[in-house]
């Protein structure tokens, strides 16, 4: 029989990405592949070579740039002493994740699709790009690209006559083979003695990881105000740390012990709560992560590592439907897996926005071995957030400030959602310790004192536009032009006296757009046309920066739109050369883009 071996490689930053390669993992051994799925920086590069059957898992972060954890990977294969045929013997494909309301739009695997061509591998199929613009989301593509990629791969890989595809609707031994999707992990109750019960306690840190400490939560909204907003003070006196305007930081969120006791009731487990457990790989390709503790409760396991209160992907309910004890249930579960039941999930979960802990309520009763729990609900993944401070004596010497909205909103369900990191995130006090904070180079970069610098900070925007002045203005820059947009004056003007302030000491140009304060609404795009010749100058003859953050929805089309727009005002171009223009701006970085869903 030939090497049936399949490796899938993931870049991920929000763990979108690595929940495909699972679900890519557990279709291929359906069709008898001894499968493996990893982080592409944590393959040993030096095997690739060696690979028959290789599948990329890539998403999209920044303006176009790949994940952390596939950097190394890339940087690998763009090294210029690769032979042109080094990879001849490998047979792949490729599947982005991106939205292509970006103008570089799943560049990463674009990119890596092309650099696979040129160094001889054989692509096994067209290159996927899901598009989170889809109403169906990822899947809307991911879908059909399995199935035309999986008739490609049986083609190139024939199953072994003996051995049909195992059915989807099979987890435990179909026939007389073993059970077709063994668990990823065991989980092992202990004894509860003290050695034990202390080394939970013990985590790993990376570089670039730090414990902070709360100094201030405070809310910088009106009380009346319905969105919650944050301005939160972070410092570590005891470890020193430094970062540059524009970084960002990864906070890893929590569960909160009142809504695990309510889930661990739920499902039955909360007998188990207090119980050690230790949990070991069920193969040697699979790690457990390296900041979880050797042994933890099993109370632990929900409250810090796995995610029971987000919305799940498409994934958890193939999962879930092995599970449930009533036929009807499971028929209904699997039907939300199928390309023609995605209507039906997305009114079901995605739009009203169910959580994991409400949908296994739904379809109750269940019986889920414990060594499955780490195929069924997915970590809890990190949350990025621009940091909004410069750390420089003058401005704020060891403090990391952030500015947050607390989600919290209501769907058609009448009931309260609030987001998984912000709800806990909104409990914090003074003194309270976040762990592991991790601090990453950001994407956007502070032009020099001497070059004119405009910023678009509608919302939450502002924050990292705030790190950028304050730098700028330590180093006595005053070229600066700040579109602010919020809905009231008096409610949601965030940082709005230390804007007044910059004004009056001579270092800030100031324009807002208060949406709300009159008939009619008024965003930054509007502020942006009134001042077109101010905007022109700026940009074509004093080549300033221009920076936007904030939503990623339609704010960043409708602001581009309006730069268009005065180029072929003030410039006199026309429609293409405009464009063509603006594109220019982006290439080469005068006008970049920090956006967010």
């Amino acid at each position: 029989m030939e090497d049936r071996s399949l490796l899938v490689l993931y870049g991920s930053e929000t763990g979108c990405a690595q929940d495909v390669a699972e679900t890519i993992a557990r279709q291929g051994k359906r069709r008898h592949f001894r499968t493996r799925v990893c982080a592409m920086d944590d393959y040993d590069k030096a095997n690739l070579v060696d690979e028959s059957f290789v599948i990329f898992v890539c998403s999209t972060t920044g303006q176009g740039d790949e994940p952390n954890n596939m950097k190394k990977f890339w940087r690998f294969l763009l090294r210029k002493n690769l032979p042109h045929d080094i990879l001849n013997g490998l047979s792949c494909a490729v599947f982005g994740l991106g939205d292509s309301s970006y103008q570089k739009f799943n560049y990463p695997s674009k990119k890596l699709y092309k650099r696979l061509m040129q160094l001889g591998a054989n692509m096994l199929y067209v290159r996927g790009d899901g598009d989170d613009q889809h109403y169906m989301g990822l899947d809307g593509e991911l879908i059909p690209w399995l199935k035309g990629l999986w008739e490609n791969v049986a083609n190139e890989f024939p199953l072994p006559k003996d051995k049909p595809i195992i059915p989807e609707d099979v987890l435990y031994p179909f026939k007389d083979i073993d059970i077709t999707l063994p668990p990823s992990f065991h989980i092992e109750f202990i004894a509860d003695d003290t050695d034990k019960a202390e080394s939970r306690l013990v985590t790993s840190y990376s570089e670039g990881e730090y414990d902070m400490l709360v100094k201030a939560n405070d809310r910088i909204t009106a009380a009346d105000h319905f969105q919650d907003v944050r301005h939160i003070v972070l410092h570590n006196d005891s470890n020193p740390y430094r970062y540059e305007a524009g970084d960002t930081v990864s906070i890893m969120p929590q569960n909160l012990p009142d809504e695990i006791n309510q889930f661990l009731e739920q499902v039955d487990w909360a007998g188990y709560a207090d119980r050690l457990i230790k949990i070991t790989p069920a193969d040697p390709d699979r790690k457990v992560p390296p900041h979880w503790p050797e042994t933890m409760s099993f109370r632990d396991l929900f409250l810090y590592h796995l995610d029971v209160c987000g919305v799940p992907r498409r994934s958890f309910f193939e999962m879930v439907s092995y599970f449930t004890m009533d036929p009807n249930h499971t028929e209904r579960l699997r039907e939300f897996t199928q390309p023609e039941g995605q209507d039906d999930l997305y009114a079901y979960c995605q739009r009203p926005r169910r959580t994991i802990a409400e949908i296994l309520f739904d379809f109750k009763p269940f019986d889920i071995p414990f060594d499955y729990i780490l195929d069924l609900f997915p970590p809890l993944q990190p949350r990025a957030y621009s940091i909004a401070s410069s750390i420089r004596v003058r401005a704020h010497p060891d403090e990391l400030h952030l500015c947050i909205a607390i989600v919290k909103y209501k769907t058609k369900m009448r009931k309260i959602r609030r987001g998984v990191l912000t709800k806990w995130i909104s409990t914090l006090a003074p003194g309270d310790v976040v762990r592991r904070v991790h601090l990453s180079k950001g994407s956007m970069s502070l032009p020099l004192p001497s070059t004119p610098y405009i910023a678009i900070g509608p919302g939450t925007g502002i924050a990292p536009i705030r790190s950028f002045l304050e730098e700028r203005i330590l180093d006595h820059a005053k070229s600066n032009v700040l579109f602010v947009g919020c809905r009231n004056l008096e409610k949601d003007f965030l940082y709005g006296d230390q804007w007044k302030n910059y004004v009056a000491d001579g270092y800030l140009t100031l324009y807002t757009a208060f949406s709300r304060d009159q008939e009619e609404k008024i965003y930054v795009q509007d502020r942006l046309r009134e001042n077109s010749s101010m905007i022109w100058d700026l940009v074509h003859n004093q080549h300033a920066k221009v920076m936007l953050c904030g939503s990623s929805n339609k704010m960043p089309s409708q602001v581009a739109f309006a730069f268009k727009q005065i180029f072929m005002k003030e410039g006199g171009l026309d429609s293409e050369e405009a464009e063509s223009y603006f594109s220019t701006m982006m290439k080469t970085k005068q006008y970049q883009e920090e956006c967010w869903a």
